[in-house]
C-alpha cells in the first residue's frame, strides 16, 4: 500500500466542508467540491462493454483477482439472461434493503453501535446486499475450484454442494465431498457448530451438524457445517469449516457461493489469524471491464492514526452498498453545487431515489467537477468518476447520492465512492484504511 495510505478510528468528530464552506459539525464524514476544478470524461468510456479488454492489475501472486459479477470479466459469464435494466433494478432494490438494516441496527443499538460490526445478519431476515464482486477460491484435495461473491457484512463461507436437493444454477461443476480426501464432516456437538447463529443435527448421519441462512427477499441456503482444505492464491488453509449447502434457491446469479468476510467467529477472517492476523484489503475496479483484489493479511504503511472521538454519530463503509447516503443538510449543499457546475448539460428524470441526472447523449466529452470525502485529521478520498456519475445509460446519468431520511442515522459510504482504492480493514483495532490507486 502506498506511504500516503492513512487509518481511521470507527468514531469521529465531523468536519463538513463543502467547497471551501464550514456548515456544521454534525458526523464523521465531509464532503467537499474543488471549486472550478474539473475532469474532462469521455462519455463512451462510462457506458458498460461487452469485451474484456483491460488485463488484470494486480502485481502480487498472493491476491485474489476481484471482478464484477455482471462485467465481462466475470467468470460466471452471462447470468440468467438479466438485461441491463433487470440487473440494475435488482442491484438499487437490495442496496435499499441493505441500508435500511444497517440504519435498524444503529437505532437498536446506539450507545454501543460499531460501524465495523455493522453486518446483516442473515436470521433476521433481511436482504443480503447487493454484494456484486466475485473471486476464485479453490477446495479439497485435490483442489476444484469455484467463483465466489465476497462479502464483508457476512460470516460463513458456503457453497453449493452434492447432494444436492435443490440448487441454483451455476458455471463450475457443484462441489463434491467424496472427491476431496481431506473431508471431513463437523459434529453437531462440537464448538464450531454451536457458532452458528441458525444449527442444528442431522440424526440420520451420525449427528452432522446442519445450518440454514435465510434472506428477506426469501433465498435460503440450508446443508451441512464441513471442513476442507482452503487454497487463497498461494496459501493453504487447512480445516477450513464452510457451509455444504444442499439446499439453495432464491435470487442468486451462477455464483457458487459465498466468502464470508464479517468479523463473527466462522468468519474465514477469525478461522486464520495466524495467517492474516485479522486484516485484509480490497480495491474495487472502476469499471466491470476490469478487475481489482482481494488481499489477505495486507497492512498499510505510513499509518496515520486521529485521536478517538467516540459519542458522535459514525459512518458505515459498507463494501455491499452501492450508493452514498448523507446527511440533509450535507447532500441538499452536495446537490445544489453539483447541479450549478452542471448547468450547461440537459437535466434527466430522477431513477430509483437519485435525483440529480442528465441526458449526455449528444456529448462525447463532458466536465464533471471533482468531489472529496474528507475525514477527521484530513483524510481524504478523492471520489472517481464511478462515485460521481451512475452510468445507467447515456439519456440518465445521475449524481450517486442521496439523503438519509432521519439525521439520527449514520451515514453510509457505498462501493461506488470507494472504487480504485486500497480499503483495509484492520478488524483486530477496528480501524480502517485508505491508500490511493489501489488497482494500479
Amino acid at each position: 500500500m502506498a506511504t500516503s495510505s492513512f487509518l481511521l478510528p470507527c468514531y469521529t468528530l465531523l468536519k463538513l466542508f463543502y467547497f471551501l464552506l464550514l456548515i456544521e459539525k454534525i458526523s464523521l464524514v465531509s464532503v467537499r467540491g474543488l471549486t472550478g476544478e474539473y475532469d474532462l470524461i469521455d462519455v463512451e468510456s462510462l457506458m458498460p462493454s461487452s469485451s474484456c479488454s483491460v488485463p488484470h492489475n494486480g502485481t502480487s501472486p498472493y491476491k485474489l483477482k476481484l471482478v464484477d459479477r455482471y462485467g465481462p470479466c466475470s467468470p460466471l459469464g452471462h447470468q440468467n439472461n438479466l438485461s441491463l435494466v433487470e440487473q440494475y433494478d435488482l442491484i438499487m432494490q437490495q442496496d435499499q434493503s441493505r441500508v435500511d438494516y444497517i440504519h435498524h441496527l444503529a437505532a437498536a443499538n446506539t450507545s454501543s453501535f460499531n460501524p465495523l460490526d455493522a453486518r446483516v445478519p442473515t436470521n433476521e431476515g433481511r436482504s443480503l446486499g447487493s454484494n456484486n464482486f466475485i473471486v476464485t477460491i479453490g477446495l479439497g484435495t485435490p483442489p476444484k475450484f469455484f467463483s465466489v461473491e465476497i462479502d464483508t457484512g457476512s460470516d460463513l463461507t458456503w457453497i453449493q454442494c452434492k447432494p444436492c436437493d435443490l440448487c441454483h444454477k451455476q458455471k463450475d461443476p457443484i462441489y463434491d465431498p467424496h472427491e476431496s480426501s481431506t473431508f471431513r464432516s463437523i459434529s453437531c456437538f462440537s464448538v464450531y457448530c454451536s457458532q452458528l447463529k441458525r444449527h442444528s443435527c442431522n440424526w440420520w448421519t451420525f449427528f452432522d451438524c446442519l445450518y440454514e441462512l435465510q434472506y428477506g427477499d426469501d433465498s435460503i441456503t440450508q446443508g451441512s457445517l464441513v471442513k476442507d482444505t482452503l487454497r487463497l492464491s498461494f496459501d493453504v488453509i487447512h480445516n477450513f469449516h464452510f457451509g455444504c449447502g444442499h439446499l439453495n434457491r432464491g435470487i442468486f446469479g451462477m455464483e457458487d457461493g459465498l466468502l464470508g468476510l464479517g468479523r463473527g467467529s466462522v468468519s474465514i477472517i477469525s478461522q486464520a489469524p495466524q495467517f492474516y492476523g485479522k486484516v485484509f484489503s480490497y480495491c474495487l475496479p472502476s469499471k466491470p471491464t476490469i478487475d481489482g483484489y482481494l488481499a489477505q493479511g495486507s497492512s498499510a504503511t505510513g499509518i496515520k492514526l486521529p485521536p478517538n472521538e467516540f459519542g458522535f454519530l459514525a459512518t458505515v463503509l459498507d463494501s455491499g452498498s452501492v450508493i452514498t447516503k448523507l446527511l440533509p443538510i450535507t447532500y441538499s449543499a452536495l446537490r445544489s453545487t453539483f447541479r450549478k457546475h452542471m448547468a450547461k448539460y440537459r437535466t434527466a428524470p430522477s431513477w430509483k431515489g437519485l435525483d440529480t441526472c442528465y441526458d449526455l447523449t449528444n456529448y462525447q466529452n463532458v466536465n464533471v467537477p471533482t468531489i472529496e470525502l474528507i475525514f477527521d485529521s484530513n483524510v481524504i478520498i478523492n471520489i472517481g468518476i464511478s462515485g460521481r456519475l451512475f452510468r445507467y445509460k447515456k439519456s440518465q446519468m445521475c449524481l450517486p447520492f442521496v439523503a438519509i431520511t432521519n439525521e439520527n442515522d449514520p451515514v453510509v459510504i457505498g462501493n461506488l465512492q470507494e472504487r480504485t482504492y486500497n480499503v483495509v480493514h484492520d478488524m483486530e483495532n477496528n480501524q480502517i484504511g485508505f491508500g490511493a490507486n489501489g488497482c494500479s
